[in-house]
């Protein structure tokens, strides 16, 4: 006999559950304890998808700076999509744009990181800490000359 609970055993049928529940006002069949980090888990998503693409987003500035000769399309279309899909994710959560700056450091220490395994650039050619602001970042008109 299992003592695992629906939680453990099949996810997305304890939130078709719980979501039933809540729609039934069902209150004392809730799942708190569950309900509580998995909500505080989505908010966590949130922030750590704008981390990642302002990484994305730095990296591909880092390689247009670095490596000039290489510019393509490719890499304006992701810059471009980056800043809108960062736009949009912040207008969809406001809060999340107080935590740009934290967020903003750590992105850019990925974007070092993966700019270097793309690029074969030393980690210490590019600065320890990003040249350009977070506004300059995200609009839409700056590129790295």
């Amino acid at each position: 006999m299992s003592t695992l609970s629906l939680y453990e055993k099949d996810f997305y049928a304890w939130t078709q559950e719980q979501a039933n529940f809540l729609k039934q006002k069902d209150f004392d069949k809730l799942d708190l304890l569950h309900l509580m980090d998995e909500v505080e888990s989505m908010g966590n998503q949130n922030k750590t998808e704008l981390k990642n693409r302002l990484a994305v987003l730095l990296m591909h500035l880092l390689k247009w700076k670095f490596q000039p000769e290489l510019k393509s399309n490719s890499w304006y279309l992701t810059i471009a999509n980056q800043r809108l899909d960062i736009a949009d994710l912040i207008d969809d959560n406001p809060s999340l744009k107080h935590f740009l700056p934290e967020l903003f450091d750590k992105a850019y220490a990925k974007a070092v990181t993966k700019a270097n395994i793309e690029t074969g650039i030393k980690k210490s050619a590019f600065p320890d800490k990003c040249e350009w602001s977070i506004e300059q970042v995200l609009n839409e008109e700056f590129f790295p000359n």
